[in-house]
């Protein structure tokens, strides 16, 4: 097959950042010349053999020179910067030393095809022979903050082997410019609103033979994480909102409401315990930590905590003077010396204020207990009279 051909029709590059990999540059170049000759290499600064290496192409590539090391963020800024001059849409990642397989850039080529537009990263199997404890443990690190920053699962955040839709980015603004830089473009690209995925790829690590790496561990671990709690902290304070505020369409409500509280599948059992602990949750005298509490203890028993919610916000603020009187007054049949001064009307003593609250905190944790009961029975009640079930023979009941 032309690869050639398709690279032209998709406006695709390859973009091949270096930094002092004269021992396999050659190598990879030339690999990638055998499906494109559209080919940016990047020379960050190299003080090796690169620059010699680079003129034996005889001008069958294209080389952005940089006079001293400017990092790989930088590198690859520097890079779609230039293709966009030159045209070109998209731009496939490739690391400079092999350890990355040339046979996988059509499998790009297909997501530009299949899903314009998306910013794609080649999955390592991270589980094979020969990968660095370090870049496994740095992959599961990146992987979760990720996550955490824009709600989307990937199995590798770190791989280097990308397609980029740099027309589409145009406008994201980065702050970064060193390993760093490869969190933040897929970061913010999410949060534009591009598509980011894995493909599966191959990728090689010689077995007995040190991987040239100018990742700093601690210096450059330390830079990422603070990129990361400064991301978190925008995901909190904006992203995470505006997605959600973004997500309220009807047509999500609507999903998210037949799954969550109406859905059939689920027994009856699970749906009325789970009104019934949310109540009973929703008044129980723990305020601050009802909500916290519950949906931990919720997940423990496996219940709909999308109705717990719901039926724990019978505590909401209008409310709550409702159920802390009648906790107050509940309160006065179970403690031996009742109160009836719950505004501290004959003053404020701590005999009093010991008094108030023991009589309260009883009371409310009756009233709980009951309620609950009483909601968790009704709603068992509403739904065995709602939805009756058939058995294989034919004969009406009601699914527990």
């Amino acid at each position: 097959m032309n690869y050639q051909s398709l690279f032209q029709l998709h406006k695709c590059c390859v973009v091949i950042p270096t930094y002092n990999n004269a021992g396999t540059l050659s190598q990879v170049i030339t690999g990638v010349l055998k499906y494109s000759s559209n080919v940016i290499v990047v020379n960050d600064g190299a003080t090796d053999d690169t620059p010699e290496i680079l003129r034996s192409f005889n001008n069958r590539i294209q080389v952005i020179n940089h006079s001293k090391n400017q990092g790989k963020g930088a590198a690859l800024k520097n890079a779609f910067k230039y293709a966009l001059s030159k045209g070109y849409h998209y731009a496939i990642t490739i690391d400079s030393d092999g350890q990355h397989f040339v046979d996988d850039l059509p499998g790009f080529l297909e997501q530009i095809e299949k899903e314009p537009n998306s910013l794609v990263i080649g999955a390592r199997n991270m589980d094979q022979e020969n990968v660095p404890g370090k870049s496994s443990f740095g992959n599961k690190f990146s992987n979760f903050w990720f996550y955490v920053d824009t709600g989307l699962k990937l199995t590798d955040t770190q791989s280097g082997y990308r397609l980029y839709p740099i027309r589409k980015m145009q406008g994201i603004r980065y702050m970064t410019s060193r390993f760093e830089f490869e969190v933040e473009v897929i970061v913010k690209a999410a949060w534009k609103g591009i598509t980011v995925k894995n493909i599966p790829v191959r990728v090689h690590y010689e077995p007995g033979k040190k991987r040239i790496s100018h990742f700093r561990p601690f210096t450059d671990f330390t830079r990422i994480s603070i990129l990361n709690t400064w991301f978190f902290i925008l995901a909190v304070l904006y992203y995470i909102p505006f997605r959600f505020i973004k997500s309220l369409t009807r047509e999500n409500i609507r999903k998210f409401a037949q799954k969550n509280l109406f859905n059939k599948d689920e027994p009856i059992r699970v749906k009325a315990l789970s009104i019934g602990f949310g109540v009973f949750m929703g008044i129980f005298p723990i305020w601050g930590y009802q909500m916290i509490v519950g949906l931990a203890l919720s997940h423990l028993m496996k219940l709909n905590k999308a109705l717990f919610i719901v039926a724990a916000n019978i505590s909401i603020p209008p409310m709550i003077p409702v159920v802390i009187y009648a906790s107050y007054k509940l309160g006065a049949f179970f403690v031996d010396n009742p109160r009836d001064d719950l505004l501290f009307h004959s003053g404020i003593t701590y005999d009093m204020i010991k008094a108030n609250l023991v009589q309260y905190v009883v009371g409310a944790i009756v009233l709980a207990l009951a309620m609950g009961i009483l909601a968790w029975l009704l709603t068992l009640l509403y739904f065995m009279v709602r939805r009756p079930f058939k058995s294989e023979a034919g004969d009406s009941f009601t699914s527990l």
